[in-house]
């Protein structure tokens, strides 16, 4: 039997998957942040030990994996791969790619050998590859470097549109209440002083309150909500037209929790707007699989001209968005 190992190493964790050749998962860990980018140790230390404890699951050895893809956030420039090379070489396996999480998003979401993801997780972030094999990534480098959004900035706009209600800079807003609670405050006012004194950092967790205000029709989350989707729309849409994809026909693939876990329905829409001017034939699609199914599949595509359909089911059906998060092994 041959095994193939996908590792996909975000901001917030990492997960390892180890697949035999018909796309069934055999292993599968998470540990927490794989982002050098926050820390080359503690990167190096939770891919390893998700890698680890995959492989322990799986019953496998090193020899046994055919081929090995690491998606990695922060994986973006040579100043990048400098420091990651040594550190998966670390790991010793013969065969094996490290690439940004953007490609596995986009491998994962379309069987076309062209095509753009927009990401929007813990970050933003859109790649894309045309029909020539060109490629190209936009973002993803943080709000000074001209990116919006992503769960961590949302969560500090939930925090600062609260603050400017509560000072009369802003409208009032349901994210007061909802915020409050969140955090366990009873006024803003010991919210705002607590946060100063003690140099408390915003959690990344209220980001998921602007859609419970937006259900309500909160005008401060909605506006949110709609520039974000605005802002993804802008990075795609530069994707496409310096990769000349204006009007190429592929699929546009919408990648990160605030996009498949979030109610994209807020979002969303605005994202369309601007790509479908940029692209009209493109197809935009949600990914139904965790991005780690993309690594599996670029590192599948390593050993064989071909992947099978059923090999594609088989993962749909192991690596689920909605399923596979309370399927991780943790040992």
């Amino acid at each position: 039997m041959t095994y193939y190992l996908g590792v996909d190493g975000g901001g917030s964790k990492t997960i390892a998957v180890v697949c035999d050749e018909m796309g069934r998962v055999v292993g599968a860990s998470e540990s927490g942040c794989g982002n050098h980018q926050l820390g080359v140790e503690l990167a190096r230390s939770n891919i390893q030990a998700a890698v680890i404890h995959a492989m322990m699951h799986a019953k496998v050895t090193q020899e046994q994996i055919a081929y090995a893809v690491f998606g990695l956030a922060g994986a973006d420039r040579e100043a990048d791969f400098q420091i990651l090379r040594p550190m998966i070489a670390k790991l010793g396996f013969e065969n094996y790619e490290i690439v940004c999480d953007t490609v596995i998003g986009l491998r994962a979401g379309t069987k076309q050998p062209d095509g753009v993801v927009v990401i929007c997780g813990s970050g933003t972030n859109s790649f894309g590859v045309n029909r020539h094999g060109e490629s190209l990534q936009c973002g993803g480098f943080g709000y000074a470097f001209g990116d919006f959004g992503g769960g961590s900035l949302l969560a500090v706009e939930v925090f600062r549109s609260v603050i400017r209600s509560w000072e009369g800079r802003g409208q009032t807003t349901l994210l007061t209440d909802l915020t409050l609670e969140q955090l366990g405050y009873d006024t803003v006012e010991n919210m705002f002083h607590d946060y100063l004194n003690q140099g408390r950092m915003i959690p990344h967790q209220l980001a998921k309150l602007l859609f419970e205000a937006a259900e309500q029709k909160d005008e401060v989350a909605c506006s949110i909500l709609q520039r974000q989707g605005e802002e993804l729309g802008m990075t795609a849409s530069a994707v496409i037209s310096k990769l000349n994809m204006n009007h190429d026909v592929f699929d546009l693939v919408m990648v990160g929790s605030v996009l498949t876990r979030g109610d994209s329905r807020y979002v969303a829409p605005y994202l369309e707007e601007h790509v479908k001017r940029a692209a009209p034939n493109c197809s935009l699609t949600v990914l139904t699989m965790e991005p780690v199914a993309g690594a599996i599949l670029l590192a599948m595509d390593k050993t064989t001209s071909s992947i099978e359909e059923s090999v594609y089911a088989c993962l749909q059906q192991c690596l689920s968005v909605k399923e596979a998060q309370a399927e991780w092994v943790i040992d």
